[in-house]
């Protein structure tokens, strides 16, 4: 059993070891990734952002006043389910919608290029497996969205549903409205639909279960087997590059991916738009502040090349 499949999503751990001022030379970061032959790469909300995917950050970071990480609990959902399928509905509804940014082609492109490389992803959204990871190269740590399973645990599991919204008393999730327009749904003013447990989606298989969404929630345990295949690659040998994307490394067992590549060698390269990301950094690594759809394709074009050009504009694909 991995070590780290003892310890539920909840625990948070500052991830850095040393503390010095980190390089922000990008032809430095160049040299270094072209020489590097096993990488790993953490990403988290901040990747997909530049897709228009909320982070729920700073002071706005809520959801009709609550905050996400008290929805995303299997308490919350037994307490209230119609209100979590509402969230998550929106939130599916919005992943549908986004399209990969060039950061997530970038990584993808660096995958084909760079054998020894293995990305971690903690976003839910689905987009960075529409960005054409090399098979093997991508670990979605957290589920998936667009997946559903039986709230009762009775084994059924759906991979890859699009049904926007997921059942019609969802519908409300689902709706557009124009950029000048607050969505219903997100004022907490608005009184929110009125939607019965029966009227939920419900598991085909056991006929009695709810369905709730295929992703990790606060106090449940990453996948075993999943942990126990990064654990291998991780002690399979020194890591020359650990990339830190969009994400504070705080949350178990992310953090400490970042604390075992240290330890196999890695310099550590933080990608995110938050100054105090840096805190933590030593001398060896690397530092970016910014837009990881804007720095990730000028750090790896070295490596990757130029982006095709639908990779540079989503919105042409």
């Amino acid at each position: 059993m991995s070590f780290y499949s003892r310890r539920p999503l909840w625990m948070r751990h500052t991830p850095y070891a040393v503390a010095s001022r980190p390089s922000t030379s990008i032809e430095e970061f160049g040299q270094l990734l072209q020489s590097s032959t096993r990488i790993l790469a953490l990403c988290g909300a901040g990747l997909s952002a530049p897709s228009g995917l909320s982070t729920y950050r700073g002071a706005g970071g809520l959801w009709r006043n609550h905050s996400p990480t008290s929805l995303a609990t299997p308490e919350a959902f037994e307490d209230d389910p119609a209100l979590v399928w509402l969230f998550y509905a929106w939130q599916k509804h919005m992943a549908i919608k986004a399209s990969p940014n060039p950061g997530h082609y970038a990584l993808a492109e660096l995958g084909k290029r760079k054998e020894g490389f293995l990305c971690l992803t903690q976003n839910t959204d689905g987009l960075s497996p529409r960005a054409d990871y090399p098979p093997g190269q991508l670990r979605i740590m957290h589920g998936s969205i667009l997946d559903l399973k039986c709230s009762d645990e009775c084994g059924y599991v759906e991979k890859d549903n699009r049904d926007d919204p997921p059942c019609e008393a969802l519908a409300e999730a689902a709706k557009d409205y124009p950029p000048d327009q607050t969505m219903p749904l997100l004022d907490p003013l608005k009184p929110l639909p009125s939607i019965s447990k029966e009227d939920l989606p419900h598991c085909p298989q056991c006929k009695t279960g709810l369905l709730r969404p295929g992703v990790v929630w606060f106090g449940e345990a990453v996948d075993e087997g999943m942990l126990e295949g990064i654990d291998g690659w991780v002690s399979e040998g020194s890591i020359d590059l650990m990339l830190v994307i969009g994400t504070g490394a705080t949350v178990q067992p992310a953090a400490n991916y970042v604390r075992q590549a240290q330890r196999a060698g890695a310099a550590v390269a933080v990608v995110n738009p938050d100054a105090d990301a840096q805190a933590g950094l030593g001398k060896k690594d690397f530092f970016f502040q910014g837009d990881a759809a804007e720095l990730l394709p000028v750090l790896f074009e070295g490596v990757v090349g130029k982006l095709r050009e639908e990779e540079q504009d989503p919105s042409m694909g």
